[in-house]
């Protein structure tokens, strides 16, 4: 399965089956996890047969039920390490699709108190993501049209399309997809390729929900037809 291919099938699953990560499957998962936050700048860990984190009434209000296994998603206080969490969650959640694991972002219905992370100094968590063998493998979610999330001249360029509805497919907070993506008149200066301007408005986890959508886009569009404004 390709990371493309893994995008088209994921899906958000919050009951897990009693079955634990092998080694080498833990290996590759820790791997990643190094190289996203080499390039990043964030704490990302991973905490496997643990259970208590999801064991309490908050977890039972979000329906989540077996969840043992989770990524927690630590960094420094601010929009640009959210925006850094959403981007590279979404690309370790990719990794766990293509290693046959289920994902679910969690924002809220944990027990940060009972989780198992540790914090450096200037650290907070930002978010978590659950993970393991799904008793299911989930069911697509209701999307906004791809005029209520995008704009650009016409004609509309084919790549600029296939990354909004990439975007389109990207997990968000109580499903808002409040994100935004314009591309813009003059290119860029440097490069000479097009321009795309990544916005969101105000929410819960905006600025998660902005990082993940933004890879799915550059997984749609093809990362070398297009810079970030």
């Amino acid at each position: 399965m390709t990371e493309y291919e893994a995008m088209l099938a994921r899906h958000s699953v919050r009951q897990y089956q009693d079955v634990p990560l092998d080694d080498e499957l833990r290996k590759t998962l820790e791997e990643q996890i190094a190289r996203c936050n080499e390039e990043s700048g964030l704490h990302i860990q991973l905490a496997c047969e643990e259970p208590e984190a999801f064991a309490g009434g908050l977890a039972h209000y979000g329906s989540f039920r077996g969840v043992r296994n989770y990524l927690v998603l630590c960094g420094p206080r601010g929009a640009q390490a959210e925006e850094l969490a959403g981007y590279y969650g979404e690309r370790l959640v990719l990794l766990a699709q293509q290693l046959g694991l289920n994902t679910c972002w969690v924002a809220l219905t944990f027990s940060k108190r009972k989780a198992h992370y540790t914090l450096a100094e200037g650290e907070r968590l930002i978010i978590v993501i659950a993970l393991g063998y799904g008793e299911t493998q989930g069911s697509e979610h209701r999307s906004k049209t791809p005029d209520k999330v995008a704009s650009a001249p016409s004609p509309v360029p084919d790549w600029f399309a296939s990354g909004v509805a990439a975007a389109l497919l990207a997990p968000t907070a109580v499903n808002q997809q409040k994100f935004h993506f314009e591309l813009l008149d003059e290119p860029d200066l440097a490069t000479g390729k097009p321009r795309v301007r990544a916005t969101s408005k105000r929410g819960t986890q905006a600025h998660v929900d902005l990082g993940i959508a933004k890879y799915h886009f550059e997984l749609g569009a093809g990362r070398d037809s297009f810079v970030w404004a």
